[in-house]
């Protein structure tokens, strides 16, 4: 099958990040500022951040888990959602998995505005490409860091959220979002293995004709807890499935990105690096969950 790319600089794209770094600027939905969780950078995983404020953890919900189309980049590099398409398929088993769980409680009831905006990836320039890295180190792969933040709910969905939580006798509800992130490959030791790091306890090593100065197409999931006032307590991400970029493609300025083969792909993709070889998708949920809930019995290491 022939490798699918795209221009990592598309004027859409350009437009996207643009928009983003100006409501970034003010206190307004999908920004940062107010938004309970500071903005971090991680180096390595497991890619998580809180905020200072001790939060009550007594009973803890979850809204159903949602596709976001263009989270990092324009939404037409992204696998399509929608009736009979594995992105549809996928969502509806991590809901499956998430409900039997029985960490959370779910809150079924759709919430409407705009949920918050959890973001994990490369740091971005003013054009969408990833920040140039630090030159200096062995193999000049040194700093190879990623930006985690959350943007702010719109007032009508912390109204809605906040009265579906009471009716759960619920605290706080953790938001889960399926989407496509930028990470980072590195290279490391005397014979520049590359890798890119996914998440917890997962790291997954790539051809050496990789890319370093291209970021990977990683399927993800990210998540928030937040309380009943809307604002985030804690924040993650874990990666599920990642999409290398060739040298040859890269020199062009193209980038590979996750098709609907990928996506179907990451539905029985296993971790053969874990007992039992479970599901990768539904290993990187359950830490996640873990990760917010603050349920580290849940977590598979």
């Amino acid at each position: 099958m022939p490798l699918i790319f795209a221009s990592r600089s598309t004027p859409v794209a350009t437009l996207l990040v643009s928009v983003v770094l100006s409501s970034a600027a003010c206190a307004t939905t999908g920004a940062t500022f107010g938004s309970g969780v500071g903005d971090a950078t991680r180096e390595h995983a497991p890619y998580y951040a809180a905020s200072d404020a001790t939060a009550e953890s007594a009973r803890i919900a979850h809204m159903p888990v949602s596709y976001q189309r263009g989270g990092s980049q324009s939404p037409v590099m992204d696998p399509k959602d929608g009736p009979g398409t594995p992105i549809a398929a996928l969502v509806a088993e991590m809901n499956a998995y998430l409900d039997s769980l029985s960490a959370t409680t779910p809150l079924a009831a759709p919430v409407a505005g705009t949920a918050p905006d959890v973001r994990f990836g490369c740091d971005v320039d003013a054009t969408g490409d990833c920040v140039a890295r630090d030159a200096s180190g062995a193999l000049g792969r040194k700093g190879t860091t990623m930006n985690l933040d959350v943007g702010r709910p719109s007032a009508r969905w912390v109204t809605e959220a906040t009265a579906a939580m009471h009716r759960a006798g619920a605290t706080s509800a953790l938001v889960v979002t399926l989407e496509v992130g930028q990470y980072l490959p590195k290279q490391e030791g005397a014979r520049g293995t590359k890798s890119v790091e996914l998440g917890t306890g997962y790291t997954v090593e790539l051809p050496w004709l990789t890319s370093l100065e291209t970021p990977v197409s990683v399927l993800q999931v990210t998540g928030v807890r937040v309380g009943r006032d809307g604002k985030a307590v804690s924040i993650g991400a874990e990666g599920i499935l990642a999409q290398r970029t060739s040298l040859g493609v890269s020199a062009i300025g193209g980038q590979a990105i996750i098709t609907d083969e990928q996506v179907e792909r990451a539905r029985t993709l296993r971790r053969d690096d874990l007992p039992g070889h479970p599901l990768a998708w539904q290993v990187a949920l359950r830490n996640l969950v873990a990760g917010l809930a603050e349920r580290p019995n849940l977590a598979v290491r």
